[in-house]
């Protein structure tokens, strides 16, 4: 008897599981194997599309047939089941494979007459075809889908698919966040970080920043949506006014930071006074000189009046006492370096496991396609499906486009931290008060006056800093000859590794 291979494929785990298709393939292939002096010495099955190449057990098949010359001969059930791309019906054709196809009656090698060639390769293009027109039948659905107004996806945070109607409604358990988001930051008073805080605090879901950029951006929630590149009117009902939205919109494009009055005064904001926690204001004498001093809302204050020019001295200290010594940024930044590399390479393995499993949700959901049209699922299952794998194919696109755009931010951030610390006193002498004030305030919260001292409270991380520069126990010496220990590339001392992580988690 002749040495064979034999190759059934499905198309999806369901059908896999169900049990109905591979068994179908392979008893007329093993009947068919001895009446025909076969003997099949091999088993190939996949459970993947056919449309591309790349089906593993296709390739172990193929590596199976270079490996042993003396087998060429493979028992399928049908055309279809093989290949429905032409490259690999060239790969087997170059490997001089003999190819009995069952079903059809065929059977296809180099000694094939031209006529049975031509016809199998027409088949071939057939079953290429019928895929390619299957795709654009359900592109074709979701473009008519979307000019009835209705979106044909999954849509954003605060709606919900109703699978009984066919139609997006409104969902009440996430409806109120979204409208908080447009909320807050229509207000101009919230970055995408403190709005990510804000919304955390009050609902205990926490939001990557570009995720909550791209909804605030989304039109969907004023009754508009984008389907491949073309605005169309949605039939579902608007979350939020148009007003609100065209808010947020100029908030995001900096057209609504706000203008500085007449009479804006540098460090107005910035200073309380450490008597009676009243704040402290700024008024102009003689016309040119600009004094601060407390506003007295809770009686007579013994806070002196001083000049702009002695405040904006005595806060300089502030920022002196944040500096980082050169050598130990230098360690630290060494530090994060290392850890910016490893980040880098976890995301572009997270990336490429999401993108594999979204080429698996597509692929289900194109096939899924074509097995209902078959006949071989039915309607309702194919509902239940296609819904799940597009929920999920949003949820992997959204995963992807997220960590596409998170070039390491955490350990930037923290990088500009650090070099800001070490910089900070340097930079503010250079500045006019306006500057210096924006430098403050990155660096501070709050900050509490008297006539003789300065209370500050420092933002996180700077308020670990701080207590490091004032310690002066950047790291723990094991003798009186302060240096630095030996350690590893990109290793630390205790004390180092623990302020890294601090400002890490800020």
């Amino acid at each position: 008897m002749i040495d064979s291979l034999s190759y059934a494929r499905v198309s999806s785990r369901e059908q896999e599981r169900e049990g109905y298709s591979i068994p179908a393939q392979q008893k007329p292939i093993r009947e068919y194997a001895p009446a025909h002096g076969f003997r099949i010495i091999r088993e190939f099955v996949d459970v993947e599309t056919a449309k591309t190449a790349g089906r593993k057990q296709f390739g172990e098949m193929v590596r199976f047939l270079r490996e042993n010359p003396m087998c060429r001969v493979i028992l399928v059930e049908k055309t279809d089941r093989l290949y429905r791309n032409f490259r690999d019906y060239v790969l087997l054709e170059e490997l001089g494979v003999e190819i009995h196809l069952v079903k059809e009656g065929q059977i296809i090698s180099k000694d094939s007459k031209s006529q049975a060639k031509f016809m199998h390769g027409i088949q071939v293009l057939m079953a290429r075809n019928y895929i390619d027109n299957l795709r654009e039948e359900v592109r074709k659905g979701m473009r008519e889908k979307a000019e009835q107004g209705i979106y044909p996806s999954r849509p954003p945070l605060g709606y919900r698919n109703n699978k009984v109607e066919r139609t997006i409604e409104i969902d009440p358990d996430k409806a109120v966040i979204a409208r908080r988001l447009f909320d807050l930051y229509a207000s101009a008073r919230h970055s995408l970080l403190t709005l990510r805080n804000t919304i955390r605090t009050e609902f205990g879901i926490s939001y990557p920043n570009g995720y909550l950029q791209r909804l605030l951006q989304n039109p969907f929630y004023i009754a508009l949506f984008v389907w491949n590149g073309k605005v169309y009117a949605g039939k579902h009902k608007p979350l939020v006014n148009r007003d609100t939205f065209d808010d947020v919109q100029d908030v995001l494009h900096g057209r609504n930071r706000g203008k500085l009055g007449k009479n804006s005064f540098a460090f107005s904001g910035l200073l309380q006074c450490a008597h009676d926690q009243c704040a402290v204001t700024a008024e102009i004498k003689k016309g040119k000189y600009i004094y601060y001093h407390c506003t007295g809302h809770r009686g007579k204050c013994e806070l002196p009046y001083f000049r702009e020019e002695e405040i904006a001295e005595r806060l300089g200290s502030v920022l002196k006492n944040i500096q980082v010594p050169d050598e130990i940024l230098s360690h630290l930044e060494k530090s994060l370096l290392v850890d910016k590399e490893r980040e880098q390479s976890v995301r572009q393995q997270e990336i490429d496991r999401l993108q594999q499993r979204l080429t698996t949700v597509r692929r289900r959901l194109d096939q899924a396609y074509v097995d209902k049209l078959d006949g071989h699922i039915t309607n309702e299952f194919w509902d239940t499906k296609s819904a799940e794998w597009h929920d999920e194919e949003q949820r992997l696109s959204a995963a992807i486009a997220d960590l596409d755009t998170a070039e390491p931010g955490r350990l930037l951030n923290s990088v500009r931290i650090l070099e800001l610390a070490n910089k900070a006193h340097f930079l503010y002498l250079r500045q006019n008060s306006t500057e210096k004030a924006k430098l403050l305030k990155i660096v501070l919260s709050n900050c509490a006056i008297d006539a003789v001292n300065i209370y500050p409270t420092y933002r996180k991380p700077f308020d670990l800093i701080f207590q490091a520069a004032q310690t002066e126990r950047w790291w723990t010496w094991g003798d009186s000859n302060p240096r630095p220990p030996a350690c590893k590339a990109g290793a630390l001392p205790a004390e180092l590794h623990a302020l890294r992580n601090s400002i890490l988690k800020q």
